[in-house]
């Protein structure tokens, strides 16, 4: 199947027992055997969940994998995959980061022996000499970056990581399957928060693993067992429907994406537009080599920093000021006082993140429109 039919019906048969079109939500939080241990493979819902074999069947499809795992939020996808490792592991991960992932490495797992050594990943030089200092359990990336959107080659740190049997794991969630599948390059594991572009609709709250090889798979779904961040049916059900539609979601949220960073580079008010699908991006022909789009996400500095940012968010109407991405609707966000409030000013500023950088999330509004707000809120400056 070609990949928009595959998000349609890939391991998405129509239900056995009724004949029903679409995956039935399952509200059992236990199912009933026919003598000990004997059961028609469901148990306990935190174990397994008819609707969430159909969803984790699904992710397992569109991302290439062996395995894929359903959470009950991409934290608690990233928690679980951290349980992987023994206490005294160390990481080598990217230093541009969701702040939520800073947070958890630096603020939780490091009390508990986790080693978390942070590198530019747009140079898999850097990885390899980070590598090549010490042992490491996991190379972890974000590709694009959140919220800079930089890129690493997923193929090249791979292939490099692999020969010291580091894993690679890659937060795809800001290009999405539909365009771009870490495993086919050869990462070990990809993660997502299907809060975002999975779901697509701003109304759940859920993260994934989707493991290349079925042993590792094996041993996350083990994993995801015994943490138990499990999403409940009804998430999983609106993770199904979201899949349905994401490859003519991703196209119109790229298309919007573009225009809005094509009218934003050179305005005098913007000092530097971050998109990888513009010819300006230090990495457009990595982003045009491992990626099938450019993805919804347009970063900008604004030439006035914070009061600058301050004033370019009261102007907009159509974008909503919120935390969050990947849904129909446009959203704004502040990375400094918002997503990454968490990580101090000296270090989220020397990676770039400052007061006057803005987030935008492009939604499938019309592009025309999404143009007209920001062009406005940018005059007002």
């Amino acid at each position: 199947m070609r990949f928009d039919t595959k998000l349609i019906h890939a391991a998405q048969p129509p239900d056995p027992l009724t004949g029903a079109v679409n995956v039935p939500v399952y509200l059992s939080s236990t199912f009933a055997q026919s003598a000990p241990n004997r059961h028609k493979g469901f148990v306990y819902g935190r174990s397994g969940n008819p609707t969430r074999a159909v969803l984790e069947s699904a992710l397992a499809a569109i991302e290439g994998g062996a395995t894929g795992l359903a959470f009950s939020s991409g934290l608690g996808a990233l928690a679980t995959l951290l349980e992987h490792f023994p206490s005294g592991a160390r990481i080598v991960a990217g230093e541009d980061l969701y702040g939520g992932t800073w947070r958890l490495f630096e603020h939780h797992r490091r009390q508990f022996g986790l080693t978390v050594d942070y590198v530019d990943a747009r140079s898999t030089e850097r990885i390899a000499a980070a590598l090549d200092a010490g042992p490491a359990q996991m190379v972890y990336l974000e590709s694009p970056t959140n919220p800079l959107l930089t890129l690493a080659d997923i193929g090249a740190v791979a292939r490099r990581a692999h020969r010291g049997d580091a894993l690679v794991a890659v937060d795809n969630t800001f290009a999405s399957p539909a365009f771009q599948r870490p495993l086919e390059l050869g990462a070990d594991v990809v993660l997502h928060s299907t809060t975002k572009y999975l779901g697509g609709h701003s109304d759940i709250i859920g993260g994934a693993l989707i493991a290349r090889t079925a042993p590792f798979g094996e041993r996350l779904a083990w994993l995801q067992n015994a943490v138990g961040a499990v999403p409940s049916p009804f998430d999983c059900f609106l993770v199904l429907r979201g899949l349905h539609t994401l490859g003519v979601r991703m196209r119109a949220h790229a298309a919007s994406a573009l225009a809005v960073a094509r009218a934003l580079e050179g305005h005098r008010r913007v000092r530097r537009v971050y998109y990888p699908g513009l010819a300006s991006h230090p990495q457009h022909a990595l982003a045009r080599r491992q990626m099938d789009g450019f993805g919804g996400m347009v970063s900008i500095e604004l030439r006035d920093g914070g009061r600058g940012a301050r004033r370019f968010l009261r102007g907009l109407s159509v974008f909503t000021l919120a935390e969050s991405l990947g849904g129909v609707e446009s959203l704004v966000d502040h990375p400094a006082s918002m997503t990454h409030a968490s990580v101090p000013r000296a270090e989220r500023e020397a990676h770039g993140v400052t007061d006057g950088l803005v987030r935008l999330s492009c939604g499938i509004e019309d592009p025309a429109d999404l143009v007209d707000d920001v062009l406005r809120a940018v005059r007002g400056i």
